[in-house]
């Protein structure tokens, strides 16, 4: 599937206590950078919602001044829903600080009830897609 990539700077006001990025600031970058992914695909902002956060785990502090992507791009589609998988790395060093996964659903804007997204998934582009891919269906096992 195709990336979808925002870039951010980290000023000193999204930093936390500790003197690194907050998380609630980086909670919010990571769903905006998710939903961007997931309404691109689908064709239509205003018929996508946040249904769950299913995590965002950090590999290593962010720091003040670093210059951070968010990546995303989606890695499981059911028939109203979709989960993006979104990856934070440093530009400067290429290291992956954060990442974790999001769905979303689609609804009918008259009723609000689930609609269809007509997203298909192609081929995965490479072996860290097909094992997002394989996180994400795990996300839903029962």
């Amino acid at each position: 599937m195709r990336k979808f990539n925002s870039i951010h700077l980290v000023k000193g006001e999204d930093l936390n206590h500790h003197g690194t990025l907050f998380a609630a600031r980086t909670a919010a970058w990571f769903v905006e950078s998710a939903f961007s992914a997931a309404a691109a695909e689908h064709g239509d902002s205003s018929t996508v919602l946040c249904r769950n956060i299913h995590g965002m785990m950090f590999s290593i502090p962010v720091q003040k001044g670093d210059i951070i992507c968010f990546s995303s791009r989606i890695a499981r589609a059911g028939r109203t829903s979709v989960t993006v998988n979104i990856r934070v790395f440093s530009e400067l060093t290429g290291t992956e600080q954060v990442n974790g996964f999001i769905t979303f659903v689609t609804v009918d804007k008259s009723t609000g009830k689930p609609a269809p997204h007509n997203i298909v998934l192609d081929e995965p582009e490479d072996e860290y897609e097909l094992l997002m891919r394989e996180r994400a269906n795990k996300l839903f096992e029962k």
